[in-house]
């Protein structure tokens, strides 16, 4: 199934996991770099959580989403994925 962006309420098309997991990553590469004014510096902290908040969400939505399919009676039934810690 191709990556399709998904409509955010504003109307405007919400960015994927991927592209908002290789954003975060310029970010990090960034502010790794060392060579910024303490201005950017923040400007990039604030954009990096921001990011990191948009991931965590779409990661926790697709784990609700994900369930596995168990035989139970002798019938298929679904049951929630529960990832061993």
């Amino acid at each position: 199934m191709p990556d399709t962006p998904q409509a955010a309420p504003s109307g405007v098309a919400k960015p994927t996991f991927e592209a908002s997991l290789d954003d975060l990553d310029k970010v990090v590469r960034e502010l790794e770099s060392g060579d910024l004014s303490l201005e950017r510096s923040l400007d990039l902290f604030s954009r990096g959580m921001s990011l990191s908040d948009a991931c965590r969400k779409q990661l926790e939505e697709a784990e609700t989403r994900v369930e596995m399919l168990i035989r139970k009676d002798g019938a298929m039934q679904t049951e929630p994925f529960r990832p061993e810690k």
